[in-house]
């Protein structure tokens, strides 16, 4: 693996139900290939800091009454999740700086359910940014016909075809300087701008985001659907090991 030398810390959001996968319990806690979905994402990103010392730190946060996932040597739980992906990330970012880190050190924050991560493709994307003067996210260039509805109503029908060739599907990790970032989140906020993701902050302070491709691997669990996949891709892996 290739050293780094600027610091890196990882905040994994876990606060939210995934209301749409169904199920009984919120999809980052459902089994997928014999154990809970977020413990595979934790495990991608456990051996990239056990490679990497620059890598800090890994701190997942969850719901204020989460009791599924506990500390680890190689991970640690705040039970302070927010009503919001971003209120989440904030009260992670703040975390991050009381445990020691600093507004020019890198956080990469990724998604639960994005539980195919492999560590390559994070180190690709802390390679690919570690000098960039803004930072940036895996994401994966758009390969189908991309279609926009007209008004609301049903059936849903077409009313234009969109150019794809600069069109790119967002995933993450999405890595950015944590004081950038904690002020993007602030001022997102305070202007009432609605953040969809980190970078999505970022570029509303007029900055442009590297982007990095990923892997149609990288999906994040949404759908009852998507556990299945998931699994057949971890037992495909663990044949090829």
């Amino acid at each position: 693996m290739t050293a780094l030398v600027p610091q890196f810390h990882v905040l994994i959001p876990c606060a939210g139900m995934g209301t749409r996968a169904g199920g009984s319990l919120p999809k980052q806690y459902q089994a997928v290939a014999g154990q809970a979905l977020v413990l595979h994402t934790l495990t991608a990103f456990a051996a990239v800091a056990a490679a990497q010392p620059a890598l800090r730190q890994v701190l997942v946060v969850v719901a204020p009454a989460d009791t599924f996932l506990s500390s680890t040597p190689a991970w640690s739980v705040l039970p302070q999740g927010g009503a919001s992906r971003a209120e989440t990330v904030a009260r992670g970012l703040a975390e991050l700086r009381a445990r020691g880190a600093q507004d020019d050190d890198w956080v990469l924050v990724h998604d639960a359910a994005r539980c195919l991560i492999t560590p390559a493709q994070i180190e690709a994307l802390m390679v690919a940014c570690s000098d960039d003067p803004v930072g940036g996210l895996l994401a994966l260039p758009l390969p189908d016909t991309l279609k926009q509805a007209g008004p609301a109503g049903e059936p849903a029908r077409v009313q234009a075809t969109l150019e794809r060739a600069d069109k790119w599907l967002a995933q993450t990790p999405q890595m950015f300087r944590l004081g950038q970032l904690t002020q993007a989140l602030e001022q997102a906020v305070r202007s009432g701008v609605a953040v969809t993701d980190e970078a999505s902050a970022i570029e509303a302070q007029g900055l442009a985001p590297r982007l990095v491709q990923g892997s149609a691997q990288n999906f994040k669990v949404t759908y009852p659907e998507d556990f299945a996949l998931a699994e057949a891709v971890l037992q495909a892996r663990k044949t090829q090991a």
